[in-house]
This record gives C-alpha cells, sequence and structure tokens, in this order.
C-alpha cells in the first residue's frame, strides 16, 4: 500500500466503521487517527490493518477490530493523569493508544513472543512510558498497585473482582463477560471503596483471558 493508500484506509476505517458505532470523542478519534494501526500488524497483514475484522497475531489471540478498540477507549474516559493496567498487550496497538492518553501503562502479556513483539514496536513508536510484564496477571495481582484504568483485552466466562479491587476511586474498568455466541462489554466504576456500578455497552465475542491458575482467578 502506498502512504496515499494508507491514509485513506485510516479514513475510511474512522469515517465507516468506527463513528457509526456510536465513537463520537474527538480526543478518542484523534488518537485512532494518529496511532499507526499498520505499524503493529506483521508485514503479511497490512492490507488487512484497517479492515472491519480480528486480526490473528499468533497463539490463538487476534487484534480487536477497530470499533472495538474505539468503543473502549471512549468508555474509559482516560485523562492524562490516569495510570492504566492493560491486561492482554496482544498487538500493542492499543497500549500505543493508552499510553498517549493516560500518565502511565503497565501492560500483562501472557505470551513471551507477543510481549516481545509488542515491546518492540512500541519502541519503534517511541512510546516510553509503558512498563511490561510477562506470564499469568494472576501471579502478579498480589504486587501490583492500584489504578485508575484497567483494559482488560480477553473475555472471561464470568466478572472478576479481582480487577474491580485494584480500581483506585472513581477508577473504570472494562471486560468482555460471558461465553460465545454472546459476551457483553462492560464498564465498572468504583464510585466509594469497595462500591462499584456496572454498565453494558454492547455484545461482542473475545478470545477468553488465559490463566494457568484459574483457582485464584474466580474468588468473588
Amino acid at each position: 500500500m502506498t502512504i496515499m493508500d494508507i491514509e485513506q484506509a485510516r479514513f475510511n476505517m474512522i469515517e465507516q466503521q468506527i463513528r457509526p458505532w456510536d465513537v463520537s470523542d474527538m480526543h478518542v478519534l484523534n488518537i485512532i487517527q494518529s496511532v499507526p494501526r499498520e505499524a503493529f500488524v506483521s508485514e503479511s497483514q497490512k492490507n488487512l490493518a484497517f479492515a472491519d475484522m480480528e486480526i490473528p497475531i499468533g497463539q490463538n489471540q487476534v487484534m480487536m477490530s477497530p470499533k472495538i478498540e474505539a468503543r473502549m477507549l471512549q468508555s474509559l474516559n482516560i485523562s492524562t493523569e490516569d495510570n492504566i493496567l492493560e491486561v492482554g498487550a496482544g498487538s500493542g496497538f492499543i497500549t500505543a493508544c493508552l499510553a498517549k492518553m493516560g500518565n502511565h501503562v503497565t501492560t500483562c502479556e501472557y505470551f513471551e513472543d507477543l510481549s516481545s513483539i509488542a515491546k518492540t514496536r512500541l519502541q519503534e513508536q517511541q512510546v516510553d512510558n509503558v512498563d511490561f510484564l510477562t506470564g499469568d496477571i494472576f501471579n502478579f495481582t498480589d504486587t501490583l498497585d492500584s489504578y485508575d484504568i484497567i483494559a482488560v483485552t480477553g473475555s472471561t466466562p464470568m466478572q472478576l473482582n479481582i480487577f474491580s479491587k485494584l480500581l483506585r476511586n472513581h477508577g473504570r474498568l472494562f471486560c468482555i463477560i460471558g461465553e460465545a455466541p454472546m459476551m457483553t462489554a462492560r464498564l465498572i466504576t468504583c464510585v466509594a471503596e469497595n462500591s462499584y456500578r456496572e454498565e453494558n455497552l454492547f455484545e461482542t465475542v473475545l478470545p477468553s483471558l488465559l490463566s494457568t491458575s484459574i483457582e485464584k482467578v474466580f474468588s468473588f
């Protein structure tokens, strides 16, 4: 694709996929516009970078479709002071968006090869306010800080209180709950200590969050 083709594809993605999916926040649209999505896919997938589809990235994981990514970013209402936890770095694209919108990102990627690729891509884009954890997120939860924003990019069959407990007051958590063929994207806001407001956003399907310590996960 030529530079002109890429920019036209990016414009079409925003105008034909993202805006019609109720994404109107100009800050989110500008971030999606400015972060080069094509830099976060493999060379053989460049022609798919702006398509309305999930892109396989290896290890049976996917890069979410652009409209899902944009809706997630919009729902989290991120400010420049926010410290962010991302569960599942994947391609690194959303990591880059979060890093440009917030203050600092801690991202945890289960697979070492995906983590290494995402880290390299972020370095190439000169995104330097990101720390990486590699492995099972539930092996780190006892040592993690609290966060203003938590973005969980893999689905879970049930809601996990282990994440909401990491939210600071007024913090926001995006997660996808349920099992195929029907899952629900949900925004959870900490309104006071141990008190949360839940909002169902939209229906979608996403690969499940991986864990080797499943007995720790469903502790409610």
